[in-house]
């Protein structure tokens, strides 16, 4: 008489949680270079965007705020009568204190009594003639705040200073990281 056996096939209770020790492992060594990579990512687009701000404000005053500042994101957003497009896009002037990639972005510009009503609706001595932008992360252990100024410049700085940022000079804190 043949007995017939059967050879089972497959993954013993004990292989598969080895391996899904070893992935649990790995994925722990990993995550925070994950992290960090992410907050790099973060800050690269902090400082694009404050590079943005900056070219927009000196659109802004040259074509628009004869020589004047607009003093927030929502004026940099609104479109010129001669124009197709705004100053900034969208996702930098749907709010006054905008969040992008991490970062919440505040402006602001002391008003001018001189300047004049601007061409896309901003009132008489509103403009101002110099203005102040920062950028500080939304997650606790990212440690790059930045800041610049109508002179242009981004500083950067291991805690905000957006306060203590004048809105022409040379800031007290900070260092900068390009012109």
């Amino acid at each position: 008489m043949k007995v017939e056996t059967h050879k089972q096939a497959g993954f013993t209770l004990i292989e598969i949680l080895f391996v899904c020790g070893v992935i649990g492992i790995l994925s722990a060594m990993a995550l925070p270079r994950l992290i960090m990579a992410k907050q790099a990512a973060d800050a690269s687009s902090a400082i694009g965007s404050l590079r943005t701000i900056n070219s927009s404000q000196l659109g802004f005053s040259a074509s628009c705020g004869s020589g004047y500042y607009s003093p927030d994101f929502m004026t940099l957003g609104v479109i010129p009568p001669a124009s197709n497009s705004p100053f900034i896009s969208p996702d930098l002037s749907y709010a006054n204190s905008p969040v992008k990639s991490g970062y919440t972005f505040q402006m602001m510009g002391t008003a001018a009594p001189t300047a004049p009503a601007t061409c896309n609706g901003l009132a008489a001595g509103v403009a101002s003639k110099s203005y102040k932008v920062g950028a500080d992360p939304g997650v606790p252990t990212n440690f790059r705040f930045f800041a610049s100024n109508s002179g242009e410049t981004i500083y950067e700085d291991n805690a905000t200073f957006y306060a203590a940022m004048p809105e022409v000079g040379t800031p007290p804190v900070g260092h900068p990281i390009e012109k």
